[in-house]
């Protein structure tokens, strides 16, 4: 695919035609980078289905709501108001009035038949919460403080979810410069991760600023073409070509399916506009992006190492290194499976150190220097898999832009 290319800073932008290369074949694909109705107007178009279901839904919530008490419904409007008192002074998710009433947002659900759950199967009113706090003590705060008059009535059922504060799909925004941590992907999958910026270490390459993720990730497990769009967020997570790219994929290694075939690294570059990118990771903190770097010097995990990592689904996360060494086989789905050798376990004290969507993070030492350790791309029953970070950077010939 020919390109065109304009120069921001230290790095060249991609310019990429309408067409797209041929897959390349050698042992990293783009060696060489990226390559070359009508009818009458009163009548609507049919929309598709997802419109139809759309409407389906809101008729059936509708249809729902038309049989709940009218002292309820009122009690959620009246909680709803609360919700939407938004200062003019900030632009907040979340109006101070309804961060001192302790809610967060509120619905109608169906009685579970505990004490403040209502009868089982009656519409009751579900309140989420920022901490816990119990149905009565609840009760009183909102009818009170908060001015929620209908909650003075004992007769309305009320059942506290506490959900703490409530993220509009975390690390799964559009954001510019795009952070690593972040969702994005090949504009054919899902989505995965963002996992870093990365630069060739040789001339052409060395004036790229890329991003570094999975193959499966940017290149569709193999599908390519070079030159192909990768979009920050996936397309999963609302990502549209042309609006939301942010690279063309510019290298990657082909993972090997073949019978006792073994594979190393599941890894790609896509070359990025450079100011659409940025060089530092993100985590949230109170809901709003909070950023931070990664050191540049990759190390070696050894067993008990502490590690993080900042992905699309679980965000930020700490484990501990369990395994080194490890041979895994690994489902691509439609009945592919690739051996990879020489990989790393982590494990969390608690919960996940990843999830489904947090592929081509970075997994780094948890200490002051942020060391690169690993690049994510598997995992199953709370073990996460990675590929050794010295190995991908040297199959891609690449350095991490810290």
């Amino acid at each position: 695919m020919a390109t065109r290319k304009t120069t921001s800073g230290d790095f060249e932008n991609p310019r990429p035609d309408d067409g797209q290369a041929s897959q390349g074949t050698d042992d990293i694909a783009g060696r060489g980078g990226p390559s070359d109705a009508g009818g009458p107007s009163e009548f609507e178009t049919p929309s598709g289905e997802d419109a139809l279901a759309a409407e389906s839904v809101d008729t059936e919530i509708e249809g729902f709501l038309a049989g709940v008490d009218d002292r309820l419904l009122a009690a959620k409007a009246g909680i709803e108001q609360l919700l939407a008192r938004i200062g003019d002074e900030a632009e907040t998710a979340q109006s101070q009035a309804a961060i001192d009433a302790n809610i967060v947002g509120v619905g109608v659900g169906l009685g579970d038949g505990t004490f403040d759950g209502g009868v089982p199967g009656d519409p009751v009113l579900e309140v989420y919460t920022i901490e816990r706090e119990s149905a009565g003590d609840l009760r009183a705060r909102l009818a009170s403080a908060a001015g929620v008059s209908a909650l003075s009535d004992e007769e309305i059922p009320i059942k506290t979810v506490h959900t703490g504060v409530i993220d509009a799909h975390a690390h799964r925004m559009r954001l510019r410069p795009a952070p690593g941590g972040i969702s994005c992907g090949h504009r054919s999958i899902t989505a995965g991760t963002l996992g870093c910026l990365v630069r060739g270490r040789t001339a052409p390459r060395i004036n790229r600023l890329m991003i570094l993720s999975n193959n499966h990730v940017l290149a569709d497990t193999n599908a390519g073409p070079l030159g192909v769009s990768v979009l920050q967020p996936g397309p999963y997570d609302g990502g549209k070509h042309p609006a939301d790219q942010v690279a063309i994929l510019e290298r990657y290694v082909p993972i090997s399916f073949a019978a006792g075939a073994t594979n190393v690294v599941d890894c790609a570059t896509a070359w990025a506009w450079p100011d659409r990118v940025r060089r530092e990771l993100m985590h949230l903190s109170g809901g709003a992006p909070q950023y931070f770097r990664v050191g540049a010097t990759p190390v070696a995990a050894t067993l008990g190492m502490t590690v993080g990592k900042s992905g699309r689904t679980t965000q930020l996360t700490s484990g501990r290194v369990t395994a080194v060494g490890a041979t895994i086989n690994v489902n691509y789905g439609g009945g592919r499976v690739a051996r990879f050798v020489n990989q790393i376990a982590v494990r969390a004290a608690q919960g996940d150190f990843s999830a489904g969507g947090d592929s081509g993070s970075l997994i780094w030492t948890w200490d002051a220097r942020r060391a690169p350790v690993a690049l994510l791309f598997a995992g199953g029953g709370g073990t996460t898999f990675g590929n050794p970070i010295a190995t991908v950077l040297a199959r891609l010939d690449v350095t991490i832009v810290a």
